[in-house]
């Protein structure tokens, strides 16, 4: 392995900083957006079970506000169920752009190594093909700096689809889960904006 990366050349360290930024966040990422963790499907039916025993109270507001990022959004519903139908909407709308903006966390990052990664892996390729044809000199040729130039090249392009693949597949997937929670998350928030305004049961 400490062979290729000196064959590579020194281009070669962003990227291979790059991967593990990458893989760092996407292991962060599949813990945090755990459909468990981010909005339990249980979590409405418990809150219609704590309101038909207390009604709503400051330690159940709290409690779902620790509870996850769904129980923040039921906490706001809860605290604005007072008024009308319309403001609760706009305070879990404002609560919900907080949400969004947490289930995006290192996203943009992940796109952007996603998106470098290739063209670094590009530039790195062109100082080996410099390298590769400062190897022919009127006295003849450096055989040795001939084939460390063409390593230097196919490395460094390799390594940057290598970073990149991986980075988008993950940017992705991770986009379509955010996306999906989002929704999930909205339709349950109108589920309770219905039952707390008397529109559901």
């Amino acid at each position: 392995m400490w062979e290729i990366i000196e064959l590579a050349g020194w281009t070669i360290w962003p990227l291979i900083m790059a991967s593990v930024g990458a893989f760092a966040i996407i292991g962060e990422r599949i813990f945090a957006l755990r459909e468990n963790s981010v909005a339990p499907k249980n979590l409405l039916p418990e809150l219609q079970a704590w309101l038909a025993k207390g009604g709503i109270t400051k330690e159940t507001i709290s409690r779902l506000e620790q509870h996850s990022l769904l129980g923040q959004l039921f906490a706001t519903a809860l605290s604005n169920s007072k008024y009308s139908r319309e403001i609760t909407k706009e305070a879990i709308e404002e609560t919900g752009r907080s949400v969004a903006h947490q289930l995006d966390k290192y996203l943009p990052i992940l796109a952007t190594i996603a998106t470098v990664a290739p063209l670094w892996g590009l530039f790195g390729t062109v100082l080996g093909m410099v390298h590769l044809f400062g190897a022919f000199t009127n006295s003849g040729h450096d055989v040795a700096l001939f084939a460390r130039g063409i390593s230097e090249a196919l490395y460094n392009t390799a390594g940057g689809i290598v970073v990149a693949v991986p980075a988008m597949i993950a940017y992705r997937y991770f986009r379509t889960k955010v996306d999906g929670l989002l929704v999930d998350m909205e339709q349950q928030a109108i589920k309770l904006v219905e039952i707390l305004h008397g529109e559901r049961k």
